[in-house]
């Protein structure tokens, strides 16, 4: 199959309009309508239904979805992997969960740049289900992530456990509980514990799903909330923050998960997996 005819079908599920795919994928209206018919011969069934409001996917659309996505994400990587640059001899990819980036991964690139030069290496970001389901698929090599799922032939370690503790940017007391919170969501375990410690706690002010967003919020405007040590210790260091005394922790475990055995990249796989344990026993807790 021309991958373009994947890509084309993409850009029309995403916007439900022929012409705004043509736009996004820079051709003429026409062309779109030519791949679509294309892509409905090969197939052998309707793929849209197309009305005055739109276009919607038929039940075989909505069937094909799924492998579009991956026939272009498969595409992609393939090409990424073949087309290397002078110089390399393979590539690795490696996805992480975008707080698990912050720090700990981003010490793992220099490293492993360092200790394998020729290798050419890719990062994404992701969360726990879509890295699980890009290295079923293959698309990734690595996975760093806080909920793994047990997949067949794929090993899952853990790496490090991170200690979420309750800092401020001016010294306070835990009783002095005001709309300066800044909750964030570090996942349904984190719920249901935080839940349990503060079970009279009203709805905050600010909730966020992402830590560095609620963390650069509450640098910037003032506020309390629940983060990593391992992130906070160099605002704690500096004065920036401090830790509000006799507040409860929380730990929240971190995960690896890499091919039981990929002969292709061989020792290339075990160094990398080497290196994301050296660099999580430098941001480990006690």
């Amino acid at each position: 199959m021309n991958i373009d005819l994947a890509r084309t079908f993409l850009e029309i599920a995403e916007t439900g309009n022929f012409n705004k795919a043509a736009e996004r994928l820079d051709v003429t209206q026409s062309t779109v309508s030519m791949r679509i018919k294309a892509l409905e011969d090969e197939i052998g069934r309707p793929l849209f239904l197309r009305s005055k409001t739109g276009t919607e996917l038929t039940p075989a659309g909505h069937q094909f979805l799924r492998y579009a996505s991956t026939l272009v994400r498969v595409w992609e990587q393939a090409r990424h992997d073949i087309a290397l640059p002078p110089g390399f001899r393979a590539a690795l990819t490696v996805g992480g969960q975008f707080s698990l980036w912050d720090r700990m991964l981003l010490r793992w690139v220099p490293w492993m740049r360092q200790q394998m030069p020729d290798v050419a290496l890719k990062v994404e970001v992701g969360l726990s289900d879509g890295l699980m389901r890009q290295l079923s698929e293959g698309l990734i090599d690595i996975g760093v992530m806080y909920s793994p799922l047990s997949r067949p032939g794929l090993i899952t370690e853990k790496l490090l456990e991170e200690r979420l503790v309750l800092v401020s940017t001016k010294p306070r007391q835990l009783s002095q509980w005001d709309d300066g919170y800044v909750f964030v969501d570090w996942g349904p375990e984190y719920r249901a514990a935080h839940a349990q410690a503060f079970p009279d706690l009203a709805t905050p002010a600010v909730s966020v799903g992402l830590g560095a967003l609620g963390l650069q919020h509450m640098l910037a405007n003032g506020g309390f909330g629940y983060f990593p040590m391992r992130v906070v210790r160099p605002y704690i260091q500096d004065g920036r923050l401090c830790l509000v005394p006799e507040a409860p922790e929380f730990r929240r475990p971190a995960y690896m998960t890499y091919p039981i055995a990929d002969e292709q990249l061989g020792d290339i796989l075990r160094t990398a997996v080497r290196g994301m344990r050296y660099v999580a026993s430098l941001e480990a807790e006690d």
